[in-house]
């Protein structure tokens, strides 16, 4: 069976390169350097792998800044075949921007297998895979931490916290997996430069939707405190741990 993938990636901020201004509290964004979200090349990898055992395409769908070709060139050089670019329209939320992966994907029409990361590194919401597989209407299988891929159908091992539940579904359908899955591979220079030859297309956000109404506006984001107190105990060891425990018990992190 020739296997016909698509990856939804995300282009994202670089959070460790992230500070926050002192004297709004705000995150400084502005000239952070700009990547593809960590668990999304999990996902990406992870196509490969399939394709390497069953033969087939993989094009990858990053709804993004215009400048988000130089991140989805990484993706080709990594494997992929071809990549699809669709520009943020002037105002966007989870809403807008799972109907255009759709439409994309509707657009593209042949697929088996779309994989998305859990959850991207910026905002990780964990929604954007369930939400195109519901509006699709197609089976899931959610936080996958192993795949079998057979011919008639995929087996997930998903990390449903204390458990793991194994889960099998035919095609078309679509996987979130977790960072645990694989470790992405790094592209050789001889891949790199062969990327070039590969397509990266642009496709308008209005002509996948006509429809642009968001359903979440955004009112504010703000860094976290992380104040420490700073408390020194000075007395023996046991009497010290016992004051530790108690003071931490007091505080809600020990139950």
């Amino acid at each position: 069976m020739i296997m016909n993938i698509i990856v939804c990636a995300k282009d994202v901020v670089d959070a460790s390169e992230m500070k926050i201004d002192t004297s709004t509290n705000k995150p400084i964004i502005e000239g952070i350097p700009r990547k593809i979200s960590d668990i999304d090349k999990n996902a990406i990898e992870e196509a490969i792998r399939i394709k390497e055992k069953h033969n087939g395409k993989i094009t990858v769908i990053t709804v993004g800044q215009p400048d988000s070709k130089e991140r989805i060139k990484e993706l080709l050089a990594m494997g992929a075949d071809e990549g699809i670019l669709i520009p943020y329209p002037e105002k966007y939320d989870y809403h807008i921007v799972s109907k255009l992966l759709t439409e994309a994907i509707k657009k593209i029409n042949e697929y088996d297998i779309i994989i998305c990361g859990e959850a991207s590194t910026d905002l990780f919401s964990g929604q954007m895979g369930p939400k195109i597989a519901g509006l699709l209407n197609i089976p899931q299988i959610t936080y996958a931490f192993n795949l079998n891929v057979e011919n008639d159908k995929i087996i997930g091992e998903r990390n449903m916290g204390e458990n793991s539940v194994t889960t099998e579904s035919t095609y078309p359908v679509l996987v979130t997996v977790t960072k645990e899955i694989n470790e992405p591979r790094l592209p050789s220079l001889m891949e790199i430069l062969g990327s070039a030859n590969k397509p990266i297309h642009e496709w308008k956000a209005d002509s996948l939707l006509t429809e642009t109404n968001t359903k979440v506006d955004t009112i504010d984001i703000k860094g976290v405190s992380m104040e420490r107190k700073n408390i020194i105990f000075e007395d023996s060891i046991d009497d010290s741990v016992s004051k530790l425990v108690d003071s931490l018990a007091k505080d809600g992190v020990l139950g």
